[in-house]
């Protein structure tokens, strides 16, 4: 069955700052966290366009920071490998731990328990238990270089997915410190991965530095779809929970959308913010946050169905 709609998008908010690589939506506030490269985070009101917290940790870039609401917290990694995570009601320090050997990528928080997993350069995943004072309850290894990105699957939060600049893919359960399996199919390394459900069947989408977005039935371990437009690495995807789209960011500077049905590419952005680094998006909302070179972006993603003759 084919989808027609036609896409207004919106922009509300648009910030010029530092080099951004990574930005969350809290789930109820109207606040996007924004991890600089400068060393920062920081925590954006939205609506009112207004800088509400600041965090300096460090001189080296925070390549992930995420909203932890239930606790009121945020966790942020950088490149000096501490793993770091403040109240940002109270500004006070819970926690600053090292145990990555080399650059932490990406951090993922699982929906429901106390748990966290970080991505790092040295190869490793590791699985991070707040309730037991931010012990490392597991080591997951299998890649063979820089883990770039790792994601909870919100269908079976005892999983998550991984990828690599080896090239592939891995799913994970988290009792298990060797991978479910390995998806294999990229022609350069991969630097994130998202989970997606179409018609009642799970996927993953990765995008790569072979400049295309892959869509992947992991259940078949097979390819269903290769999306092609982007003329540089491509840096996140996701799949919007709430609108029936596909959303990629690149290093050409754009952001594309795609019908997650057809896979047809309904229109391509460009905040003239140059390369885009981070996709951040929230459930019960059609906002979505993108981080880039030179500042971040607030967009409204409105749908409106197309009548069909």
């Amino acid at each position: 069955m084919e989808q027609t709609f036609s896409l207004d998008i919106e922009h509300e908010f648009v910030q010029n700052s530092e080099r951004v690589k990574s930005v969350d939506l809290h789930p109820t506030e109207p606040w996007v966290l924004v991890g600089l490269y400068s060393g920062s985070i920081s925590i954006w009101n939205y609506q009112t366009k207004t800088e509400e917290k600041s965090f300096k940790l460090s001189e080296s870039p925070v390549r992930s920071a995420k909203f932890i609401a239930r606790e009121n917290w945020v966790i942020a990694a950088s490149d000096d490998k501490f793993i770091r995570v403040y109240n940002y009601e109270t500004a006070e320090k819970i926690s600053e731990f090292e145990e990555h050997t080399d650059y932490i990528r990406s951090l993922a928080v699982h929906p429901f328990l106390p748990y966290v997993v970080s991505a790092s350069d040295d190869k490793l995943i590791k699985l991070w238990d707040w309730k037991k004072g931010w012990a490392c309850l597991k080591t997951f290894e299998g890649h063979s270089h820089y883990v770039m990105s790792v994601a909870f699957n919100p269908k079976d939060p005892s999983t998550f997915a991984s990828a690599s600049l080896d090239e592939t893919l891995k799913i994970w359960s988290v009792d298990s410190s060797a991978p479910i399996l390995t998806l294999d199919g990229h022609l350069k390394g991969v630097n994130c991965a998202d989970y997606f459900t179409s018609n009642d069947k799970e996927y993953l989408i990765s995008g790569s530095d072979d400049y295309t977005t892959k869509l992947w039935d992991y259940h078949s371990r097979s390819c269903v779809e290769t999306l092609e437009g982007h003329g540089n690495n491509v840096t996140a995807v996701c799949s919007h929970p709430e609108l029936p789209i596909i959303i990629t960011a690149s290093e050409d500077s754009t952001v594309k959308i795609w019908d997650n049905v057809t896979y047809r590419l309904q229109t391509t952005l460009n905040f003239d913010l140059e390369r885009i680094w981070s996709i951040g998006y929230k459930k019960g909302s059609s906002q979505v946050a993108f981080g880039c070179d030179k500042g971040f972006v607030i967009a409204k993603i409105n749908i409106q169905a197309v009548k069909q003759d």
